[in-house]
């Protein structure tokens, strides 16, 4: 068998450091926009609602099933001082999800913030508030959270965990796929012995920090919580912290399987193979195979049910186990996990053998191929369900967060598939008649005399006595060595073929997994879209505020009752703004008048009329420093000017504020 020489060592070096940084950067980027799966839906006041008698509680619907503790729901005062009593309370009924929390009796008159935190189904964790009025809006230094659940710091670090939880899973399952079904021998290899433990203790590691985590990223966003036991205690009762201590528990069988897979099933291959070289015992051949076969059997049974259970506590505990059709749904997640390993454990486990290991042997970079094939197959099938399950309709493809990164998922598996295909034609060359390579061997036979010739030269020569001449004979053989590598390596293009698309392979897949774990932490399309449909709008970023300029005549029908009236509202956002009314009479000179009032409505919200009682500042000019806008929005301004005790009118005028 021909030796493999690492051609391309600086190249490999240079292009992983590369691909490391392009998909620490894809997680970095793709980390703004990953969100959770519920969502409020509504809430009971609503949000920027102007309500005449404080409420006994404050009641808040959300679109999906959610975890909640009794101090999860804070409503917060003018000054920010807690104004909710009692235990939180649950109300979700049939297929609604709403909770409820009282309020102190007798709350006075103002603005109220009703910051809340939970954890959705999937595992994510979602905050957000909004704010009440009772009697009128005012001024509030009630402050919440500036980032949300699961972000900063500790959400980074999460996501990052996930990531390197997922390649642990991938080099662990896919490398003994490998072992067992295409190349039995290198169970006895070391640089595949080393691929597998590293796979196991890195997704050991990660699942214990992701158990650490789960308090910090799901609570207080501080990172040393992470070592609070009483916070940990409430992880275990979780799903997904049951689902982690199950991974841990599968992994001491893997541990098991490992051991079985390195020890004793190695030996029995070695032995085999020892035994199949002599002809003399036959019959002692057959029970050497029988065993291993045997063991071979076991090892795949098993192996088959722990990888699955692993990538169970996956399905169970994030998108698979929410939305519809979720007894469809896991299973086929399960599958596409164990789909995923076999094809990119198993392109990692090639990778390392084409480079580590001289003697891989042409049949199984044949068996991997076809494994790699009815991988893809299987992906294509479960990946086309859950796109279909998950973004739901054409359009959540270009406008939710989801369906843009499941397009960048599939460009990417399509130039993984295109190096695959180049893959496949350097094993197809791998596996042509062996008459050519002995004839190319033969072709190369005068080359090799002479090289030969003087190896065997420099091994008659022995050690001499004299020091010089040692060390000249030690750098022949260095240099008789190097030409023989050389010669071996420029003789097998088709290996350095296979090596090279192998590798670009292996680099589209690390970025792939970026992409992968992205999307398990961003609220698939379909749910988006759910939530579109409850709330009637679609969330966006608010329009720049602009001043408002409004100029009216108007006629309250009695003497002197013409006039002219001119208003502004700055900014024309959302809190505080500063209105000035004029009021101008026929000749463009300022007119006194006894009164003006102001009302805001939005009636698309059912909030208001919100009034304004504007200060007299001069004759004719009017103004009110402090008028609160709880939202933005297509607002109504009616705007009252009386002339004499008798005489008024009213002015309406749609604005936009916001």
């Amino acid at each position: 068998m021909t030796a493999i020489a690492p051609r391309f060592g600086p190249q490999l070096i240079r292009l992983l450091l590369v691909t490391a940084v392009l998909t620490v950067g894809l997680l970095g980027a793709l980390a703004g926009t990953a969100s959770a799966h519920a969502a409020l839906t509504g809430s009971d006041p609503k949000d920027g609602a102007v309500v005449d008698v404080a409420p006994r509680e404050v009641t808040l619907t959300f679109s999906e099933q959610i975890a909640m503790g009794d101090d999860s729901i804070r409503v917060l005062d003018p000054s920010s001082k807690r104004v909710d009593v009692a235990k939180m309370q649950d109300l979700s009924e049939g297929g609604t999800v709403r909770y409820a929390v009282g309020l102190k009796p007798g709350l006075p008159d103002g603005t109220y913030t009703v910051a809340w935190q939970a954890v959705s189904a999937d595992s994510h964790p979602v905050s957000g508030a909004f704010t009440f009025s009772v009697g009128a809006p005012s001024a509030t230094t009630a402050t919440v959270p500036d980032q949300e659940a699961g972000g900063g710091l500790v959400g980074t670090l999460y996501d990052t965990v996930r990531y390197i939880s997922y390649a642990g899973f991938i080099l662990l399952v896919g490398g003994a796929a490998f072992v067992l079904a295409c190349w039995q021998r290198g169970a006895s290899v070391r640089p595949l012995q080393r691929l597998v433990v590293g796979g196991w203790v890195t997704l050991t590691a990660a699942t214990l920090v992701l158990l650490l985590l789960r308090t910090p990223y799901t609570g207080s966003g501080k990172l040393g919580d992470m070592f609070d036991l009483g916070g940990l205690s409430d992880v275990l009762d979780t799903k997904t912290g049951a689902a982690l201590v199950s991974r841990l528990l599968l992994l001491g069988a893997a541990a098991l399987f490992i051991a079985v897979l390195f020890g004793a099933y190695a030996k029995r291959v070695t032995e085999a193979e020892s035994e199949a070289e002599s002809e003399q015992d036959r019959e002692g051949n057959a029970e050497a195979g029988k065993a291993k076969a045997d063991l071979a059997f076991g090892l795949s049974l098993g192996g088959t049910v722990v990888a699955a259970g692993i990538a169970g506590t996956w399905a169970l505990s994030e998108h698979a186990s929410t939305g519809i059709q979720t007894g469809l749904a896991m299973p086929l997640d399960v599958l596409h996990l164990l789909a995923v390993a076999a094809w990119l454990g198993g392109l990692v486990s090639l990778l390392v053998a084409l480079y580590r290991v001289p003697d891989l042997e042409r049949a199984a970079v044949r068996r991997f191929s076809r494994i790699a094939f009815t991988s893809v197959v299987v992906l294509a099938v479960t990946g086309v369900y859950q796109s279909w399950r998950q973004v739901g309709s054409w359009d959540a493809w270009t406008d939710t967060s989801y369906g843009q990164l499941l397009l960048v998922k599939i460009g990417l598996i399509a130039v993984l598939l295109g190096a695959a295909w180049f893959s496949r034609r350097w094993t197809g060359l791998l596996g042509e008649d062996a008459k050519t390579a002995e004839a190319g061997a033969e072709a190369d036979a005068d080359a090799e005399v002479g090289v030969d010739v003087a190896e065997e030269d420099v091994a008659e020569a022995g050690t001499p006595a004299d020091p010089e001449r040692a060390v000249q004979l030690a750098r022949q053989r260095t240099a008789l060595a190097t030409a023989r590598k050389k010669r071996d390596r420029d003789a097998d293009t088709e290996r350095s073929g296979l090596r090279r698309s192998v590798l670009i392979e292996a680099c589209v897949a690390l970025v792939v997994l970026a992409v992968t774990t992205a999307l398990t932490g961003t609220e698939p399309g379909r749910t988006q879209e759910k939530e579109v449909s409850r709330t009637g709008t679609e969330a966006a970023a608010p329009a720049p505020a602009r001043p408002v300029n409004l100029t009216e005549p108007f006629d309250t029908g009695g003497t002197k009752g013409k006039g002219t009236l001119r208003l502004t509202i700055d900014p024309a956002g959302p809190g505080t703004n500063l209105m000035h009314v004029w009021i101008d009479g026929p000749d463009g000179k300022p007119m006194d008048v006894p009164e003006v009032k102001v009302a805001y409505t939005l009636k698309s919200q059912q909030i208001g009329p919100l009034p304004v009682v504007p200060e007299r500042l001069a004759a004719g000019h009017w103004s009110a420093g402090n008028v609160q806008i709880p939202m933005p929005g297509d607002w109504h301004l009616q705007v009252t000017v009386r002339t004499s005790d008798i005489d008024q009118t009213t002015i309406e005028k749609n604005v936009k504020i916001g």
